[in-house]
């Protein structure tokens, strides 16, 4: 096939305004970190925490991936939903700098108290980022405690 001139090509195809206004985009960003942990209620026994938990209710690490999902419009000065270094940033500040190489049981004052399931975790960390996140934007967080286990968590409204 010839090469094709494409300087008669629609201007639509040009132009900034091509994405309709009524066009919601999802974008997200992962981040990773490694902690330890211990599923144990301190109102059960050892054993109860034995059966309930089984081989969780002992110490033992993880490599979580955390990945937040913004929804939007696209901003046609920039072409972003939101700049994702922005959201980078903020969930390095918001999560992954309070719990790189901790003990979720012990070293997290934010989450002192919880039984760090990935379920409590994905609470916890989506409370610390939506609220931080631009109006209207946030969507959900995932948090991918192994590569076969993960808990996410969205807005109902």
């Amino acid at each position: 096939m010839a090469y094709q001139d494409l300087s008669d090509a629609d201007p639509a195809v040009d132009r900034r305004d091509a994405v309709s206004s009524s066009t919601t985009v999802l974008v997200s960003r992962r981040e990773s970190f490694n902690a330890a942990h211990q599923l144990h209620d301190p109102g059960l026994s050892d054993e109860d925490n034995q059966r309930l938990f089984g081989k969780c209710a002992n110490l033992h690490g993880h490599n979580y991936v955390v990945e937040v999902v913004v929804a939007g419009e696209v901003d046609p000065a920039t072409g972003y939903v939101i700049d994702l270094k922005q959201l980078s940033e903020l969930i390095c500040r918001q999560i992954i700098q309070d719990v790189d190489h901790r003990n979720l049981n012990t070293d997290v004052a934010w989450l002192e108290g919880l039984i760090p399931t990935a379920e409590n975790l994905a609470i916890a960390f989506w409370e610390r980022i939506r609220e931080e996140l631009p109006e209207g934007l946030a969507y959900s967080l995932r948090l991918w405690e192994t590569d076969k286990n993960w808990a996410e968590v969205r807005d109902r409204g």
